[in-house]
């Protein structure tokens, strides 16, 4: 159960989803429900018509009540962030089978999401509570988020937490040559000069307002490709076009694409990087890292979260403390670890290489699903 599927997938829940089915389907039967528009894959459940134009909180339960109408004959109901998770436990009360819950995120640790939902951030909140603690499991995606997990909902019994970390498909994501169709020559991107990339959405979670204020101290050749859309709201959206603007202003090389980039491209932009910056402020994994890891790319990120189970300090990249009550000491911290590989490519390529390797030998999505299926051989015993 998912809010997110092929075709329409923007964030890491639905890649991981996506990577996760595709793998499950080999070792054993899958059923996928999710929401949005009709497709042959999978059971698309609409929201109510008569809510049109209702919080989005109370469209996405309409479309779990039909969801779970359309999941009678599952053994297991496996659901993906707070989207579904009313989904997920209404089935498993109605049919009598276990809720498998995998927490990609935590309501209350995101508070900027009443930005986006007013009040229906309190029904998100409360959708995510009831369906966590009432889980026959529940998958947290990295140690760090186990953590959250417990922490923001301690009667939930540990011995029910596990941890399958979020994958990459090493075949997909790669160090990919500058092809003749460039999108970075498309743009404009000089490539005598470094390059620094960043691929997010505008979200208060990602910290592209604290990028792009750290690149006002990136060395003077330093360019940076900013791949920044689907804003959560029109206010961050206007704050940030207009700290891009400042910066574009200031200097030179400020690449900003606004649009969804399909994955050859994206490939293209994190493989010509010489460093990919993740300045998340909240981070239960990070696929960005590993996608542009898997891509022979150095990452400087955030410490927040999952990110330091994922960027290997010192060996794959370099890791920047995040503290909310100083984020100018942040932001300058970012704008240092940049220019330290800057000025080491050597280091920098280094780091990738690493990364790379580190993808391969611990995140393929074949060993994660079989740790979700041996989670969903233990709740049917």
């Amino acid at each position: 159960m998912t809010r997110e599927y092929p075709p329409e997938v923007y964030g890491g829940a639905g890649v991981h989803v996506t990577e996760l089915v595709a793998q499950l389907r080999h070792l054993c039967e899958v059923d996928v429900h999710c929401m949005g528009a009709p497709r042959p894959e999978a059971t698309v459940a609409q929201p109510d018509p008569a809510l049109q134009g209702a919080n989005f909180a109370l469209t996405t339960l309409s479309a779990d009540l039909n969801m779970v109408n359309a999941a009678s004959t599952a053994a297991v109901v496996h659901s993906h962030t707070w989207y579904t998770g009313m989904a997920g436990h209404l089935a498993a009360l109605l049919y009598g089978v276990p809720h498998v819950l995998t927490a990609h995120s935590l309501e209350p640790m995101r508070p900027w999401k009443a930005e986006q939902l007013g009040g229906g951030y309190r029904i998100s909140s409360w959708v995510e509570k009831t369906a966590v603690e009432a889980a026959a499991a529940v998958i947290a995606v990295s140690s760090g988020m186990r953590a959250d997990v417990l922490r923001t909902y301690p009667a939930l019994d540990p011995n029910r937490v596990h941890v399958v970390r979020n994958g990459i498909d090493t075949d997909v994501w790669y160090p990919a040559p500058r092809p003749d169709d460039s999108v970075l020559a498309e743009l404009g991107v000089d490539p005598s000069r470094p390059v620094v990339a960043f691929v997010g959405r505008i979200t208060r979670q990602k910290g592209v307002a604290h990028l792009v204020a750290a690149a006002h101290h990136f060395s003077p050749d330093v360019q940076l490709v900013l791949c920044a859309g689907a804003p959560d709201t029109p206010e961050i959206a206007e704050e940030v076009s207009a700290a891009v603007q400042q910066l574009a202003a200031a200097r030179t090389g400020v690449f900003w694409v606004r649009e969804m980039l399909p994955t050859h491209k994206i490939r293209e932009i994190l493989s010509a990087a010489t460093t990919f910056v993740c300045p998340s402020v909240y981070e239960p994994l990070g696929i960005v890292n590993l996608e542009a890891m898997a891509c022979g790319t150095a990452v400087v990120a955030s410490d927040v979260g999952g990110i330091p189970e994922v960027v290997d300090d010192q060996r794959t990249g370099l890791l920047v403390h995040y503290d909310p009550d100083d984020t100018e000491t942040f932001e300058r911290g970012l704008a240092a670890a940049v220019n330290e590989l800057v000025a080491e490519p050597q280091r920098a390529r280094d780091f990738g290489a690493a990364g790379r390797q580190r993808c391969i030998d611990e995140f393929s999505w074949a060993q994660i699903a079989e740790q979700t299926l041996r989670i969903y051989q233990h709740v049917l015993t």
